[in-house]
């Protein structure tokens, strides 16, 4: 039975005990989960807006159907970060919410390429995106839960070498079962082809296997030693609880969280405008056509799939990478070179013509989407009390799917009132936003 722990009864705090530092393969099956996370991830990103045009989707509604995604992460992590904050039991605080996750985000992986209709694919992708944020938000918290603050921006950098390695996988799946394993990469109108029905299939084995992983291999610190870990000092006044808790923390979020919260807003609107839109704009600009039964359109939807695991392959080296540039300069000036390096990548999308060179941009938004992973997190981590690690990562994680929406809901108008129906341009309005986003990192307020 998992029980709701009680804050400390004490009003002043004594001397901390230090976690202990990590091993390298305690912090790698700690992470490891992540590899299937990202399974179902990439395969949505990738995927569901092909599986949504082959059903007859217009191209100006997809951002519609896409909104599932974000409308799931805002309605959940922060419900899920508050309850893992308060749940134990024999398998621990986060590991429970990993598991039941990890089921559920499987079952719809499962089930997303046979829908027989679009409504229940759209469906279908808001309990996949439900399952997914079940699992993943407990993850962000468990960095903070484990690891002691010297070790925080290399356990965020953990994650993020599994999540690109995932994607890189997932992604490139049905390029490589169609091009290497003859599974067929087209079909009747209204169906998903073979190769990519096959890939989701891998990818719900993937999703558990991963997840399924960590819980077994990794344990979480007990309530009294999390206390002796950090011992906070309580308020005099009775501390408000449940849903009035939950707003009161909410109106008096850190500052830091705040100016992260702008900056994640610019930067989530420019990923949510790629995944929704760069299977149409490659189809399009590089192959010229949107026939979604022929040839050339899977050939370009494939092709998205590899450009897909070219930035996420990238993401991987850079993960290693931006802790050493944080040392020399600071974690907010990393994530605005980071940003600056994809915002230009996006914008140069729109003049190239060939499949081969959109992996040359790919690569510089690979280095935005490693720090968009890792950065804002660690430098989150190092200023939010312990005891409410989830829920404040779940309500960070608000910052990220409000963007989502907005771009969902108005990417269609600029489509069709200002662009002509050229969905390329979609990506590089994603571009301006990032550099936004880029220079308003500059202006946080970082806490050493």
């Amino acid at each position: 039975m998992h029980t709701q722990l009680k804050d400390p009864e004490f009003t002043q705090a004594g001397p901390a005990a230090k976690k202990p530092t990590l091993s390298f393969w305690q912090i790698w099956n700690m992470s490891f989960g992540f590899l299937g996370i990202q399974f179902g991830f990439a395969l949505q990103q990738a995927n569901v807006p092909r599986i949504f045009q082959t059903m007859g989707a217009e191209l100006d509604k997809i951002g519609f159907l896409m909104i599932a995604a974000p409308l799931a992460g805002l309605l959940v992590q922060p419900v899920i970060g508050y309850m893992s904050d308060r749940t134990w039991g024999r398998w621990g605080r986060r590991r429970p919410y990993f598991i039941l996750g990890a089921v559920l985000a499987s079952l719809s992986l499962l089930g997303m390429p046979n829908a027989s209709s679009l409504w229940i694919a759209a469906a279908i992708l808001l309990v996949l995106d439900v399952a997914i944020n079940i699992s993943m938000e407990p993850f962000r918290a468990f960095v903070g839960d484990l690891l002691p603050k010297e070790q925080v921006t290399k356990g965020y950098a953990f994650q993020t070498f599994f999540i690109g390695v995932g994607a890189v996988i997932a992604s490139a799946l049905p390029y490589v079962l169609s091009n290497w394993f003859n599974v067929a990469n087209t079909a009747a109108a209204g169906e998903a082809p073979p190769s990519v029905v096959w890939a989701f299939y891998l990818g719900a084995a993937a999703f558990f296997g991963a997840v399924a992983w960590t819980v077994l291999r990794t344990k979480e610190y007990s309530p009294e030693q999390m206390r002796q870990y950090h011992p906070e000092p309580e308020v005099t006044e009775v501390a408000k609880s449940g849903v009035a808790g939950f707003f009161n923390d909410y109106l008096t979020m850190p500052k830091v969280m705040k100016q992260l919260s702008l900056v994640q807003f610019f930067t989530w609107f420019t990923w949510f405008s790629m995944w929704t839109y760069a299977t149409a704009a490659i189809t399009q600009h590089i192959y010229h056509t949107s026939d979604t039964t022929s040839v050339l359109f899977n050939e370009g939807a494939s092709w998205w799939g590899i450009c897909n695991s070219a930035y996420n392959a990238a993401s991987i080296a850079f993960a290693f990478l931006l802790p050493v540039i944080a040392r020399h300069t600071s974690r907010k000036a990393t994530h605005a070179i980071a940003l600056t390096v994809g915002g230009l990548s996006f914008i140069s999308i729109y003049f190239i013509s060939t499949p081969g060179m959109l992996i040359v941009p790919f690569i510089g938004v690979g280095m935005a989407w490693a720090s968009t992973l890792s950065m804002p997190y660690a430098i989150l981590a190092c200023t939010i009390p312990a005891k409410k690690m989830g829920m404040f990562m779940g309500m960070f994680n608000m910052s990220i799917v409000i963007p989502q929406l907005v771009s969902g809901l108005t990417l269609g108008f600029f489509l069709t009132r200002f662009f002509n129906g050229q969905a390329v341009m979609m990506l590089v309005l994603g571009g301006i936003s990032m550099l936004i986003a880029a220079g308003l990192s500059m202006a946080v307020k970082e806490v050493d």
